[in-house]
């Protein structure tokens, strides 16, 4: 496919090597395939993005990474901890690349391996709105429009998104939104300055609340899978 010329636009998806909650995680078999090369796949047939990077500590999934046509960037292990941020590893990703590629990046997308549910089309349609409001941070979200959303204060519970004294009725109700870590897009600039993938104009994607789903726990692997096979999968998937 012919990319979108003008901006430069490329994708970073950071993909450390430790988890504990499910080892192995980035490089698990998921539909069929290892889970990093969906997001991998999905950047590369985007229509605007050029370039899409791979960060990471791990060897075994920068091989993997390398095999799915994905620039690698090899991650210090002190930035792949369990307390060291994304932004850090997108800070680190930016120098290198800026090091080796003198060509000024424009806009940077941020995909998360551990959310694959998602489409080229969404991530197409996120950054036609980055561009178009001409925005400097965006995030994907779901809408929560039929959710009565309560907190616990001060050992008390109270509801939070309507007044449980009056419930009306669910069209009535201001909606709420999940940042659901699908999709971030941000200039570079940006970055740099707040450390934050968020700053300046910040914009919003709306995604389909079933596209919200992400891989953290072992629960979460079916779930995800299942709503990749009655979406987009053409294959049955075969568990090994």
């Amino acid at each position: 496919m012919k990319k979108k010329q003008g901006l430069n636009i490329i994708c970073i998806i950071p993909a450390r090597g430790g988890s504990k909650e499910i080892p192995g995680k980035n490089l698990m078999s998921f539909c069929g395939k290892p889970l990093i090369a969906w997001s991998i796949e999905q950047a590369k047939a985007s229509k605007y993005i050029g370039k899409v990077y791979v960060s990471s500590d791990d060897e075994k999934i920068l091989k993997v990474s390398g095999k799915s046509d994905a620039e690698i960037i090899k991650r210090p292990k002190k930035l792949a901890t369990d307390i060291s941020s994304s932004e850090q590893a997108l800070l680190h990703a930016i120098s290198y690349i800026k090091k080796f590629n003198k060509k000024t990046i424009d806009i940077i997308v941020f995909l998360q391996a551990t959310s694959p549910v998602r489409t080229s089309e969404d991530i197409d349609n996120a950054i036609g709105l980055f561009i178009s409001k001409k925005a400097d941070s965006l995030f994907s979200a779901a809408a929560l429009e039929d959710f009565c959303i309560w907190k616990k204060e001060d050992k008390k519970l109270m509801s939070l998104n309507y007044n449980y004294n009056n419930r009306g009725n669910r069209q009535n109700r201001q909606p709420l939104y999940l940042e659901n870590g699908s999709i971030y897009i941000f200039k570079p600039a940006i970055l740099e300055k707040f450390n934050n993938r968020f700053g300046g104009k910040i914009e919003m994607y709306i995604m389909d609340y079933r596209k919200s789903f992400e891989i953290d726990t072992v629960e979460d692997i079916d779930i995800c899978e299942y709503f990749m096979q009655k979406i987009f999968c053409t294959k049955k998937v075969v568990k090994k």
